[in-house]
């Protein structure tokens, strides 16, 4: 209920705002940059592409099918339009995301310190984006509820999710490395207790008697092993295909990346971004603050390790942030990537969660006002979100 408050209110604001710009804030959560493209590849499929004047080519098989899938399935059997069945199913997936996250957060961290992780995914800067027909709110929840199975055992539920997830964004791939990274330290564990049972057994056995070693059930590894290799299936048959169709085998799918220029060249393009904005003084401010920001993030992520956090929350996280912050993309579109590292949240969730109850509520309640204006604000300006 926190999080729908929380994300009504930012639409509302947006609607106001938007009304007194003469725009359509309904326009602005579906027919803009990336959603666009979701909808003609969910109403036409893929094969469109844009060739610049600098050269470029943009390619529509840059955006992962799943959520053009889920607005054709949903425009087939209702009479919305593609774009607004894309905020159906982006407006449903926020709320399995926020579901997701109180799970995860829940789990690891108890009742209170969950209900504080949704507050502040809801009133992220950028949280606007989660209301919008994007693919965010989408991989957040699958990933979410990925990571939630991981921390349960549930290895097969984990591995679906996964695949799910690799058909929905590029950074599939941290959903995967964190089951695969889950799988490995189970089975190690594992081999620890047996070895460690067996030799209290055969310390404890009757002289010529030997120790019986523990063994894990067989569905169990089975469950374990399935789910690994389910996992990587979404992204991996995604790019395998677009490598197919474009004639660049494994690699295709780089190669349309880089005619969005877009790439991995480990946060070189951003740190002259943010080099660049010292250059006067005005920018130098929103230089200082992109810095800052990312300080921000590191530290977060460091205290998450110094608190114990589950590692395959910490590989996820970790690769997504990499993915983020080390990709020569778009720099207006950082903030929103990060939108599923969810768990870099949680330091901050615990703290939140100490205060006395009305404290947190005053400081929720001041972070959904500002978080409303200031979506407002960006989805009505010029760049891409």
């Amino acid at each position: 209920m926190g999080y729908a408050a929380v994300r009504v209110l930012g639409l509302v604001v947006l609607a106001v705002w938007s009304a007194a710009r003469g725009k359509s804030a309904l326009t602005l959560l579906t027919a803009r940059w990336d959603s666009l493209w979701y909808t003609r590849v969910a109403e036409l499929g893929y094969g469109y592409q844009v060739r610049l004047p600098d050269g470029d080519v943009h390619s529509d098989l840059a955006f992962f099918p799943l959520l053009p899938w889920l607005e054709r399935g949903l425009h087939a059997v209702t009479p919305l339009s593609y774009a607004h069945a894309g905020l159906v199913v982006s407006l449903v997936a926020s709320l399995a995301a926020a579901a997701g996250i109180y799970a995860v957060a829940e789990h690891a961290y108890g009742r209170r310190v969950g209900v504080c992780a949704v507050l502040l995914w809801a009133v992220l800067p950028v949280a606007v984006v989660q209301s919008m027909a994007y693919s965010e709110s989408l991989f957040t929840a699958l990933a979410a509820w990925a990571l939630y199975a991981l921390l349960t055992g549930r290895w097969v539920s984990a591995g679906l999710l996964a695949a799910l997830a690799g058909l929905t964004r590029p950074v599939g791939g941290a959903v995967v490395a964190a089951v695969w990274t889950a799988a490995v330290i189970s089975f190690v564990r594992e081999r620890s207790a047996a070895r460690t049972d067996g030799a209290r057994r055969t310390a404890h056995a009757p002289s010529g008697t030997a120790g019986a070693s523990t063994h894990v059930p067989f569905p169990f590894i089975l469950r374990r092993l399935l789910g690994v290799l389910i996992a990587p299936l979404g992204a991996a048959g995604y790019v395998l295909w677009v490598g197919r169709r474009t004639g660049g085998g494994p690699f295709g799918y780089l190669d349309v990346q880089a005619g969005w220029r877009n790439g991995f060249d480990g946060g070189y393009a951003f740190a002259r971004f943010v080099a660049d904005k010292f250059t006067s003084f005005p920018s130098a401010l929103a230089g200082a603050g992109l810095i800052a920001g990312v300080v921000l993030l590191l530290w977060l992520y460091v205290s998450g390790v110094r608190r114990g956090q589950p590692v395959e929350l910490l590989v996820y996280t970790g690769i997504v942030l990499a993915l983020a912050l080390c990709a020569s993309s778009y720099f207006g579109s950082k903030p929103r990537l990060l939108l599923p590292a969810f768990p870099v949240l949680l330091p901050l969730a615990e703290a939140l969660a100490r205060l006395r109850t009305s404290r947190s509520a005053l400081v929720t309640a001041a972070l959904a006002i500002v978080s409303a204006v200031y979506g407002a604000f960006w989805l009505n300006g010029s760049g891409p979100p």
